[in-house]
């Protein structure tokens, strides 16, 4: 099937969900959010359950495209897997419930972000419930990412002869500091960053295009600043998928972050990077990335539902 043609992908499996007996829940990042959206969309009669596609984890070759076996030995090290996720208790846990509790939900995620990306190229759209770790780097983790899944799926499709040019357009607002390291020697791929200036990651890395954000941007600002510099960044790169991380921390009272937008605001900044993709026929993979309020999973189902409400009639999936 032509990408040209839109349909919506949804992927997602349960195993997205970190379980450490309850231990999770003392983390900022609501582990259960991609399940509470899926949920939801259920619930609310948007799709069935069945519509969703489970993925496949991530193998060691595929997280070695991009990632050093020093890095992947040293998972094996609760410790170094604490430190990466900035969370001290993990480092006190057996490697065995580490690897089953934490490193298989990330892989199963990340091999979400995989599948969206080859479904993105058949059906125009794809949606993962999850994914969007970038701040994982090729020698270590940080910032609550351990496998850095865009990059890993863009190799993926680069060794499958599907995939040329790619675009990353990151609109979490801290930067992506990660998926800019794992590919700043592929000249086949441009990450295009709009972020708060003064916070985590500091200093920042340079990417294609990186757009500062003070605190206390709110929709309008925000939604004129992605309209001024996103189209003439498509125009000028043409990839040939677009890789949308979409965070909603972003969103007023975030408390790792001070923008100021609203729920409205980010579902119509989904939308209108989504509608200029489509208009000039780039497949999208769109991720979840961040967000750390109480109302992230809420915010991020609006955006998911506007889409797939938009392009139901034409889909195969929803």
């Amino acid at each position: 099937m032509s990408a040209n043609v839109t349909n919506v992908a949804l992927i997602h499996s349960p195993t997205y969900d970190i379980d450490l007996g309850g231990l999770e829940q003392i983390h900022p990042f609501d582990v259960h959010k991609y399940s509470k959206i899926r949920r939801q969309l259920v619930s609310d009669g948007l799709v069935d359950d069945d519509d969703f596609i489970a993925p496949d984890e991530l193998n060691s070759q595929q997280i070695l495209l991009v990632h050093s076996r020093e890095f992947l030995d040293s998972l094996q090290q609760s410790p170094r897997v604490a430190q990466y996720l900035e969370s001290p208790v993990i480092g006190m846990l057996p490697a065995a419930v580490v690897e089953q509790g934490i490193l298989r939900a990330f892989r199963q995620a990340s091999g979400g972000t995989v599948l969206a990306a080859r479904l993105a190229l058949e059906h125009g759209i794809a949606i993962n419930l999850g994914g969007g770790f970038h701040h994982a780097a090729p020698s270590h983790g940080e910032g609550f990412c351990i496998y850095a899944d865009v990059p890993i799926a863009l190799r993926v499709l680069e060794q499958e002869h599907r995939l040329t040019r790619s675009m990353i357009v990151d609109l979490d607002v801290h930067q992506g500091n990660g998926s800019i390291l794992c590919c700043r020697d592929d000249a086949g791929v441009c990450t295009f960053s709009m972020h708060e200036g003064n916070i985590y990651p500091i200093p920042k890395q340079k990417g294609c295009v990186d757009i500062e954000l003070e605190a206390g941007t709110d929709d309008e600002t925000y939604l004129n600043l992605l309209a001024h510099h996103l189209p003439g960044a498509l125009e000028l790169f043409q990839p040939e998928l677009v890789f949308l991380i979409a965070g909603c921390d972003t969103l007023a009272g975030d408390p790792l972050a001070h923008l100021a937008m609203t729920a409205d605001g980010i579902v119509r900044r989904d939308a209108y990077v989504v509608q200029q993709c489509r208009q000039r026929n780039i497949p999208v993979a769109m991720l979840l990335g961040g967000g750390y309020s109480s109302q992230a999973w809420r915010v991020q189902y609006a955006s998911v539902r506007r889409l797939v409400e938009t392009f139901r009639a034409h889909s195969a999936y929803v």
